[in-house]
């Protein structure tokens, strides 16, 4: 992959890096030879990625916060660019999930996915803009939007997604005179737990493509064997976490002197969930 050596001695944080996509990121990055700085809920798959980065060779720390700490958010970013004297990559992929209708959604899951999906994200990036000047590395905002965020019928959750899209942009532009970019990247359907707040028949269908039965509480994670079968089941459906890792790495493997807005990155045929 062209993008594996040129991170090599850099320093990155990926926030949403204990499951999903952000993992698949965060150790993809650390085998390249980045630093990586896991951000996420759920300590133990952050240590086993570490492990992992380790094992290659590189480098990685984990840090367990939740994203709406804004305080917490911004220290972080700031406390590893001081350490390591510059920030060079920030990967915006904390996120949740619904696919219930907006006239349906609950105003507690609206506000945490506008808490978690927008304005953690704008943290993030105010917080890696600041470090990234202050440190004068430059550096790239990866911020991961979805597909939903071109869909009308994607409810409340594709309408954070169209404000990250739309944010993303918007700070583009800001930038311009800047030796940071910015990116937002459009997955299409992935393999991953982001699905375990859909509603019940919609996790039961993908349980049902992996030829499994679960019994589930709402909100609980899907096993990674789930993941894996329904994604295998319908290839040409469902993405690969690694698939969105790769897109990462193109992105950062081109110069500064290069503007990449946006990336759309969907399987070849369409799921509807």
């Amino acid at each position: 992959m062209a993008g594996d050596s040129t991170v090599r001695g850099r320093t990155a944080i990926v926030t949403g890096a204990s499951s999903g996509i952000g993992r698949a990121i965060a150790e993809r990055l650390g085998a390249g030879g980045a630093t990586v700085h896991l951000v996420g809920r759920t300590p133990e798959p952050m240590r086993e990625s570490v492990a992992r980065i380790e094992a290659t060779g590189g480098a990685a720390t984990v840090t367990v916060l939740d994203v709406r700490d804004s305080d917490a958010l911004a220290a972080l970013v700031g406390r590893v660019a001081e350490e390591a004297g510059r920030l060079d990559v920030m990967v915006n992929n904390a996120g949740v999930a619904r696919n219930g209708p907006i006239l349906a959604e609950e105003i507690e899951w609206s506000r945490e996915m506008l808490d978690v999906n927008v304005l953690a994200l704008l943290v993030g990036c105010r917080a890696a803009i600041e470090a990234m000047r202050r440190t004068g590395s430059g550096g790239h905002l990866i911020n991961i939007s979805s597909t939903a965020a071109l869909r009308p019928d994607s409810g409340i959750y594709g309408a954070t997604k169209a404000a990250v899209s739309y944010l993303s942009e918007g700070l583009r532009q800001e930038l311009e005179g800047d030796d940071i970019r910015v990116t937002s990247l459009l997955p299409g359907p992935v393999a991953t737990n982001a699905v375990r707040n859909f509603a019940p028949e919609a996790v039961a269908g993908i349980a049902a493509l992996a030829g499994v039965g679960l019994q589930l509480s709402p909100g609980e994670r899907l096993p990674d064997k789930v993941l894996d079968a329904a994604q295998n089941a319908l290839a040409t459906h469902i993405a690969r976490p690694d698939d969105i890792a790769d897109a990462v790495l193109y992105v950062l493997g081109t110069p500064l002197r290069l503007n990449i807005p946006e990336i759309v990155v969907r399987p070849a045929q369409t799921l509807a969930l």
